[in-house]
């Protein structure tokens, strides 16, 4: 099951948001999208018939996970029409928290907080924050922290805490928010 989960993380979560600003326009469509599939997870939750191969009776984060891509793509988008404030936040809980998994995995073959997942987690999440600028770097480093929290759903906090940072930056502090490239 969580081979499966990691690889949603991966690819819909992921790449899909990789994808939107080269073929997304505005966020209408993404974010009804992402709410049509947070309803397809839910229902199964609630008439106790979840899909076994990714769905975790213990938990409704796949929803989520779904939510919160989708409000995030959908309210960035209003601040800046490039995505790209929406799709950093999305891109840590996407890949970021994904190779957390991966790493754990490989070492435990179980689901567990593990420190090298966490270091999996900062060095990914670095490099996908440098596309912000030193914003995006901090943003990447705290949310890869606050991933390792237990009891609470990363797939809320890990974008929120980047979004919050990337966001505050963005008005108060532009500069940071320059990209490297």
């Amino acid at each position: 099951m969580n081979s499966s989960r990691k690889t949603i993380h991966f690819l819909a979560g992921g790449l899909t948001a990789l994808l939107l600003p080269f073929f997304a326009r505005e966020p209408i469509l993404p974010a009804l999208m992402a709410l049509g599939l947070a309803f397809a997870t839910y229902v199964p939750h609630k008439l106790n018939r979840r899909m076994y191969w990714f769905q975790d009776p213990e938990n409704i984060y796949d929803v989520d996970f779904t939510l919160s891509w989708g409000l995030i793509i959908f309210l960035t988008w209003y601040i800046d029409k490039s995505f790209w404030l929406g799709l950093i936040p999305v891109l840590f809980m996407a890949f970021g928290d994904g190779i957390t998994g991966i790493i754990r995995n490989l070492k435990y073959n179980k689901r567990t907080k593990a420190w090298e997942g966490t270091a999996g987690m900062l060095m990914l999440c670095i490099i996908i924050g440098a596309q912000m600028g030193i914003a995006g770097i901090i943003a990447g480093i705290l949310c890869s922290f606050v991933e390792r929290i237990e009891n609470i759903d990363d797939n809320i906090t890990v974008p929120a805490v980047s979004l919050f940072i990337l966001v505050g930056a963005y008005y108060y502090f532009p500069s940071s928010t320059v990209s490297f490239y």
